[in-house]
């Protein structure tokens, strides 16, 4: 009984909520407006810098998968 009681009582601590004071963040717009085309080329740079050495790697699988003997 008694490490019953000791493991509710962690479980109790654990689940205290505890006060964190919020930052003080404003939010406003942007200075210099990003044009569709500077989107879109951000866009793709950041698919392609995900899928391009993930491609690379399936690509060659077959490499990464035979062991030198």
């Amino acid at each position: 009984m008694r490490g019953f009681q000791r493991g509710s009582q962690l479980l109790a601590a654990a689940l205290r909520i505890s006060r964190v004071p919020q930052a003080q963040l404003r939010s406003h717009p942007p200075e210099h407006p990003l044009s569709a085309g500077e989107q879109a080329i951000a866009l793709a740079m950041m698919f392609s810098s995900f899928l391009l050495p993930t491609g690379w790697v399936l690509a060659n699988i077959h490499n990464y998968r035979s062991r030198p003997e």
